[in-house]
């Protein structure tokens, strides 16, 4: 039994002078959700099209479950797709539209209905089997094109932005139905998507597009704390960056200091680290601490002035001048506040601290 259920090698997509995809190689693991993460135009759909045969790339293989399927008609991969839009039949009840997938298969009525009413059973909806689309809420169409997605049984489930149309509430909750599914079903699934909480949440592995490459492959906090790259420590939360130069490597501490505007930073320490190289330095405006100005100094404990504050309900977001020029986002957890033009120190915790060597 092949170690990947879907593989991607050197897959090349071009439309006109746009590079969709340019030579992107992905192995996905049987059983695990699998996400392609990325802003509008970076090519996931154009991968997900490759893997699902509506698109033949122009170089490179694609495998599913160890057979080269790169000619292969889409019908003939054994592949569920959740859509975008709902995509239901709106002249058809609940059952009739779950049971759809297997009429084209021509498979005799009576096994149609136990395969039909074990999928509804899967999404908790067997009470609406005779209900229109009309007749039930959103969420509930996005589990209804989930069973029909799921009903043939396929080896893989592919999912293009499938809770896009959700408000924010019901999105959230489809998340986690949608995990418990895959979860109990054991099905390999590649899931779309641009919104990084939905990435994060839902994922056993995350993969990075931006601009037709992939920038980073990993778990969700492998790509959250650790990531390789400007472009992903950008798009995946909030990030601080300060451009700035190596100044010294400390090996028994296993830090190494950068200088930034005037300030000696402390960061853990890397094998690619050495003095007078540049640098990117950021941290995660929630992983600073903000501090009483009677607090006593310290390793990356610098003074500052709170330029501005604002209250986001569960938490607060201020703007903190350090040094002239240099302005740094920190975000609390509101239980202790200050207010503008308070002074302020601010901690920059050393295992949070990450630089990208340039």
């Amino acid at each position: 039994m092949p170690d990947y259920m879907i593989e991607l090698r050197d897959v090349t997509k071009r439309y006109g002078d746009l590079v969709a995809n340019d030579n992107v190689t992905l192995q996905i693991r049987r059983g695990e959700l699998m996400t392609l993460l990325g802003p509008s135009g970076c090519g996931k759909t154009t991968a997900l099209r490759c893997i699902t045969g509506h698109n033949i790339p122009d170089e490179g293989r694609v495998f599913i479950d160890g057979e080269d399927v790169t000619d292969v008609p889409t019908y003939k991969r054994e592949l569920g797709m959740v859509f975008q839009s709902f995509a239901l039949f709106p002249h058809m009840t609940v059952f009739g539209n779950v049971e759809f997938p297997l009429m084209i298969r021509r498979m005799n009525k009576a096994e149609r209905r136990e395969w039909v009413m074990d999928a509804l059973r899967m999404i908790r909806m067997e009470e609406y089997e005779d209900h229109y689309p009309r007749q039930i809420s959103g969420g509930q169409q996005q589990r209804v094109g989930l069973a029909r997605a799921l009903v043939y049984r396929p080896k893989v489930l592919l999912l293009d932005e499938p809770l896009s149309n959700l408000d924010a509430k019901l999105r959230e909750e489809m998340r986690f139905e949608i995990r418990d599914l895959i979860d109990r079903l054991g099905i390999t699934a590649v899931y779309v998507t641009h919104d990084q909480a939905e990435a994060l949440a839902l994922s056993d592995r995350v993969a990075v597009r931006n601009a037709g490459h992939i920038e980073q492959v990993g778990m969700p906090d492998e790509i959250y704390d650790l990531p390789q790259t400007r472009f992903v420590a950008d798009f995946i939360g909030l990030s601080e960056f300060l451009a700035g130069t190596l100044s010294a490597v400390h090996t028994e501490e296993r830090t190494a200091t950068v200088a930034v505007d005037g300030l000696e930073i402390h960061v853990p320490a890397t094998p690619e680290m050495a003095p007078g190289r540049k640098v990117l330095f950021f941290i995660r405006p929630n992983d600073i601490e903000l501090l009483p100005a009677s607090q006593e100094s310290g390793i990356n404990v610098f003074v500052g002035v709170v330029e501005k504050k604002t209250y986001l309900g569960d938490r607060s977001d201020y703007r903190v001048r350090v040094s002239e020029g240099l302005e740094l986002r920190v975000q609390t957890d509101g239980k202790v506040r200050f207010e503008e033009g308070e002074n302020v120190k601010v901690h920059l915790p050393i295992p949070h601290c990450r630089v990208i060597v340039e």
